[in-house]
């Protein structure tokens, strides 16, 4: 009895719908964010590049929901921590690299935004505004405009648990909720708004909060990839069925500092950080797979190298590549003669 039960926990991925490559590429994508992330704390300690978000402990969720999602017809609205996410859909490092190298040919904004502030028509990722949370009516409008033209495309929103406690949250949810938009909203809730613990700005669940805007609230273990897909999975199906938008609440802990320009053992102490990291999604899943005979040791250590040489090309052709011209920050601000 016991050794039917462990076959059939070794085999989640196939339970939700994923195949043993999917489940495989989805961790290789986990782990390319983490190194991305490690590489960006240590050319911003070296002075290469000037700030860096990080979204250390927060990549399963984030992997998993964008392979839950129609990675060719839904638009994305990330929050400036999801590597994993920007990366699932399209993105590659040199995007990225470029980004926060602040260089001319930053797909995002052309070297002009805070690195983590993603843009892309073609991957239909919709360009973020710096102050947080306006992204979520962003992504009701989206959701409102699928509605109209009758499209079976959802849209995708994630952002802090700080920011569920903005105005335009509540607002976004409200509206969402009154006309029944295919749009999903996924609370990435690493315990902490910079420096105040959750416990200091909400007095419940985040995910309860949906209630009262008339959609499902829906709490999961962000530190689960295979739940995370499965819930988003479901919210989809509902979305394109017409039943509405659904709020997810994705349990995580941020592992790193806010930013570059955040002391968090001013807040926190080592050993929360530490004790943490006991639960980090990366090698708990690394785990799973080599248990289902799907990954070993040595395919890890190929993996690591293959990373490390794309990284190691993106950051040489971003630091190379030239920096926008001055006049430049003049384009895309006044209509032109003759234009539309």
């Amino acid at each position: 009895m016991a050794k039917t039960e462990s076959v059939t926990q070794s085999f989640r991925h196939r339970e939700v719908g994923l195949t043993d490559e999917q489940a495989v590429q989805m961790y290789s994508t986990m782990l390319t964010a983490r190194k991305f992330d490690e590489r960006m704390l240590l050319l911003q300690r070296a002075g290469k590049i000037n700030f860096h978000v990080s979204g250390i402990g927060q990549e399963a969720a984030q992997v998993a929901a964008a392979y839950a999602l129609d990675r060719e017809q839904d638009y994305f609205l990330p929050y400036y921590r999801d590597y994993g996410f920007v990366l699932s859909v399209g993105m590659t490092l040199r995007d990225l690299l470029l980004s926060v190298f602040a260089k001319a040919e930053d797909p995002n904004s052309g070297g002009r935004q805070m690195p983590g502030h993603f843009g892309s028509k073609k991957l239909r990722i919709v360009t973020g505004s710096s102050p947080v949370t306006t992204q979520v009516p962003h992504a009701v409008g989206f959701a409102l405009a699928a509605k109209m033209k009758g499209k079976k495309f959802v849209s995708f929103v994630t952002f802090g648990d700080g920011s569920s406690n903005q105005g335009d949250f509540h607002e976004g949810c409200n509206f969402a909720g009154v006309h029944k938009l295919p749009v999903i909203l996924m609370c990435e809730n690493n315990q902490y708004a910079i420096s105040v613990p959750i416990d200091r700005q909400v007095s419940g669940k985040i995910s309860d909060r949906a209630l009262g805007y008339g959609f499902p609230g829906i709490r999961v273990d962000g530190n689960d990839p295979l739940e995370v897909y499965r819930v988003v999975k479901e919210a989809r199906e509902r979305a394109v069925a017409g039943e509405g938008p659904t709020l997810i609440e994705a349990m995580m802990y941020r592992l790193s500092p806010h930013s570059t320009s955040d002391n968090d053992l001013a807040y926190r102490t080592k050993e929360e950080v530490e004790e943490n990291k006991l639960k980090d999604g990366l090698p708990k899943f690394k785990q799973y797979l080599i248990d289902c005979g799907l990954w070993s040791e040595e395919q890890e250590q190929e993996l690591s190298a293959a990373i490390k040489a794309e990284l190691d090309d993106a950051t040489a052709y971003a630091d190379k590549a030239p920096f926008p011209a001055p006049e430049d920050i003049l384009l895309h601000v006044y209509a032109e003669e003759g234009g539309n």
